[in-house]
């Protein structure tokens, strides 16, 4: 919709005037607007001489609520976020300043990674980016062969290939970690989806065909907390979980022969962010206790930090 200028009459020959244009539209001049949003273009009409129908048309275009931004060098960050060009000069500093403080400083600790690796530890954990094991734990590069998932998940031997099981395969037995630690966590979105399944898995959902891997947690949790409010039993199977992937761990032969001979152990852990604590347990091994008792695992060494 247009503000139209006043009429021929009532301009003098001399005179200009200003108005102002109003398009909705998803491109202007080349400069991509959202869905819905203005732009403003001014148009200054300058009287021609002798007569109105030659008026000269000179038009300026300005962002409708972006001018102060421009005057204010804001409008270059506008532009920049749709792109993600500040996030990534962000990312370079955090670069820059990895490698100046913490590359060029242990310059002799990188030089040796890379010329190999021996990590002492296997750590699985969700792909949450709340929940870094680096940050929470403080891994330093080589320390730990790391692998993400939703909902910190480790499928039983049967089910075949998956990234995970490739990555036991290779640092139980290339790398030889002598750790295995699990880490759930508080709020898990992959958990939550797991509880709120039905029976039947909709086969076309990748999430729901990944998190059924963990469909015996939720089996012994709806039966054990069934009285609990659901945010109550997805707490519950946040931790149950972590057992149940220790367990299917030991379905592993090669995992399971070198837990039996004591050269490998597996860990539970899970990390509340609500409050900022971290459990941590170690599944005591007994070949007589492979099958579960009342539903639980032997651990122990079960501790907390707070």
């Amino acid at each position: 919709m247009a503000i139209l200028p006043p009429t021929s009459s009532s301009l003098s020959k001399d005179s200009s005037y200003s108005f102002s244009l109003h398009i909705q539209s998803s491109t202007i001049f080349g400069s991509k607007l959202k869905s819905g949003e203005f732009q403003q273009t001014r148009f200054r009409l300058f009287s021609n001489s002798n007569s109105y129908p030659g008026l000269t048309i000179k038009a300026s275009r300005e962002s409708l609520g972006l001018t102060q931004e421009l005057k204010s060098n804001k409008l270059e960050r506008v532009v920049e976020t749709e792109d993600g060009s500040d996030l990534f000069e962000d990312m370079k500093h955090r670069f820059l300043s990895f490698k100046k403080h913490k590359y060029l400083e242990n310059l002799e600790h990188y030089q040796n990674l890379a010329k190999g690796q021996a990590p002492k530890f296997l750590v699985i954990g969700c792909a949450d980016s709340r929940v870094c094991p680096s940050t929470i734990l403080g891994f330093q590069p080589g320390e730990a062969f790391m692998v993400r998932n939703i909902a910190n998940l480790v499928p039983p031997f049967e089910s075949g290939p998956s990234e995970t099981n490739a990555a036991l395969e290779f640092s139980v037995n290339s790398l030889e970690v002598k750790n295995i630690l699990v880490v759930g966590h508080s709020c898990c979105g992959g958990i939550r989806a797991l509880m709120s399944m039905n029976d039947e898995i909709d086969k076309s959902s990748f999430i729901q065909s990944w998190v059924v891997n963990g469909k015996d947690a939720r089996l012994w949790t709806k039966a054990a907390a069934s009285k609990l409010s659901f945010d109550q039993q997805c707490k519950h199977c946040e931790k149950e979980s972590v057992n149940r992937s220790l367990l299917n761990l030991l379905t592993y032969p090669w995992i399971e022969e070198k837990v039996k001979k004591g050269i490998l152990s597996v860990h539970g852990g899970y990390y509340d962010f609500v409050d900022c604590t971290f459990e941590k347990w170690t599944l005591d091994y007994k070949e007589d206790n492979l099958k579960e008792k009342n539903g639980r695992i032997s651990v122990k060494s079960h501790i907390l930090w707070s």
